[in-house]
């Protein structure tokens, strides 16, 4: 199979000309994300801060064809590219090679299997390199990465896009299923952290069904490769998440750690910039007509994976005309039209939208979230409160995260049905209105989030000092782990 190594828009050079020998590897990082947005973003994030804060370090990302524009449009030069073929298995289209491309839920399975067949051409990328690489950090649904990368001698470091609080909440539900009740408490967790079922992940509750097919996928294909990591990479800060890394390092292999180093995006220097930014929508030149009435405007995206009802788009259109708040809103859909005159505060939009950038504008008060783990990040190193509506995976984690343990927001109440307008109309009244006592400790709660994620990042912070740590401690045992290796070959 073909492997193609290119550097972010200059010349392809081969990987024999990055030097010969141990000394080759020992710069050398391989990234490989999964092949969602959600996963795929903060490890470009993560690739970028390592040229930035570690400069005598080589860096290749690992993609497929489809995605090779949109991750060589958000990286530096510095950073090679190498390009593996994606396999081909009917009935996933030729050409969808992201989650966010699928035509429907039901091929995510099949998806998931054709990600597996990536390990061959993976194996021949990692024996085309002179040298095996530092470490070789990858998601946790690419599970082959593990063996290969054990077989070739090279320390894998697993990342999950979630939080510290939720990898340890589903980790104690995989070993301790959660007993009858309205709530109950997470076994290894603190004594404070109670959850309810609406809470539990779908991919958990389902995990004793050995029918289902997400299920024969965690089992089969990734069976242990998480636990026998040599550590966990998280895009989270010490002071938000640092009392739930005991609860889920404790099952991984002895002597396995954690390195926070989050918000990835801000390690990577990746604060919104207005000049040349990507906003075709011209969602930011509106913000600025509302910026009179500061932190007025409500944001409100479910991201790249939800599938929200027409029905459920109609009763959310109503309530957040009822709220009286104006609303930039991100909808998916391209064939759902707004049942009410939205009015010239209200706008939709169904392009790309900018909303690292949307989220620091001081017009936007609070952001309508699915409580995807990046989303939540984004929002609270903003300092904008959530107005939490998960919608799949560990999401309802993330909301109880948010709005329980954190305190900076406030949760939808959803009955598994439709939520009517009534309840969008008081939820977001509750987050955005000024002299509501709530959301003024919300805000709070929001404001003192973002001090603490940019603090993280800084100088002397514990999420900067965690990637230099994580590289230093790689490179101080890299020639014994070859000696090792040599020595049992």
């Amino acid at each position: 199979m073909a492997i193609t190594a290119t550097t972010n828009g200059a010349a392809a050079p081969t990987h024999a000309a990055n030097g010969a020998g141990n000394q080759a590897g020992r710069d050398h990082v391989v990234v490989f994300p999964f092949m969602a947005k959600g996963h795929t973003l903060p490890l470009l994030h993560f690739a970028t801060a390592l040229t930035v804060h570690q400069k005598d370090l080589r860096v290749t990302m690992v993609v497929t064809p489809a995605n090779l524009a949109f991750a060589r449009s958000r990286l530096p030069a510095s950073v090679r590219l190498a390009v593996l073929p994606f396999p081909s298995l009917p009935p996933l289209p030729s050409g969808v090679e992201s989650t966010d491309t699928l035509p429907g839920p039901d091929l995510y399975p099949t998806f998931l299997r054709a990600t597996a067949l990536l390990r061959e051409p993976f194996a021949d990328f990692m024996a085309s390199l002179p040298a095996p690489p530092l470490v070789l950090v990858s998601d946790f649904f690419l599970g082959f990465t593990h063996r290969v990368a054990a077989d070739a001698g090279v320390r894998r470091v697993v990342f999950h896009g979630m939080s510290c609080f939720s990898m340890a909440a589903c980790k104690s539900l995989v070993t301790s299923p959660p007993p009858p009740g309205a709530s109950f408490h997470l076994s290894r967790m603190p004594e404070h952290v109670r959850i309810t079922p609406a809470d539990v992940p779908d991919t958990i509750a389902k995990i004793g069904d050995a029918e289902d097919p997400v299920t024969r996928f965690l089992i089969d294909d990734i069976g242990e490769s998480d636990p026998r990591s040599w550590g966990v990479l998280v895009n989270s800060f010490a002071m938000l998440d640092e009392d739930y890394v005991s609860a889920f390092i404790s099952f991984y292999q002895p002597d396995a750690r954690a390195w926070l180093v989050g918000p990835l995006f801000l390690a990577a220097g990746d604060v919104p910039e207005r000049v040349g930014e990507q906003d075709p929508e011209g969602c930011l030149a509106w913000l600025d007509e509302m910026a009179e009435r500061s932190e007025s405007v409500i944001y409100v995206s479910f991201g790249t994976q939800a599938h929200i009802s027409d029905e459920q788009l109609d009763e959310l259109a109503r309530g957040l005309v009822r709220s009286g708040h104006p609303f930039l809103w991100a909808v998916r859909s391209g064939t759902w039209s707004p049942p009410v005159d939205v009015g010239p505060h209200g706008r939709i939009v169904r392009g790309w939208i900018p909303q690292r950038s949307v989220l620091a504008h001081p017009a936007v008060g609070g952001f309508v979230s699915h409580c995807g783990w990046n989303s939540v990040m984004e929002s609270l190193a903003a300092g904008k409160p959530v107005l939490a509506w998960p919608q799949m995976a560990e999401q309802h984690l993330n909301a109880h995260h948010v709005t329980h343990i954190i305190g900076a927001g406030v949760r939808i109440t959803a009955a598994g049905g439709v939520v009517g307008r009534a309840e969008v109309e008081r939820k977001v009244r509750r987050l955005m209105d000024a002299g509501d006592a709530d959301g003024q400790k919300m805000r709070a709660k929001a404001a003192w989030t973002q001090k603490a994620a940019r603090s993280a990042v800084s100088d002397g912070g514990t999420s900067r000092v965690a990637l230099l740590k994580l590289v230093e401690e790689l490179q101080g045992s890299y020639c014994d782990v070859m000696v090792a290796n040599k020595d049992r070959s």
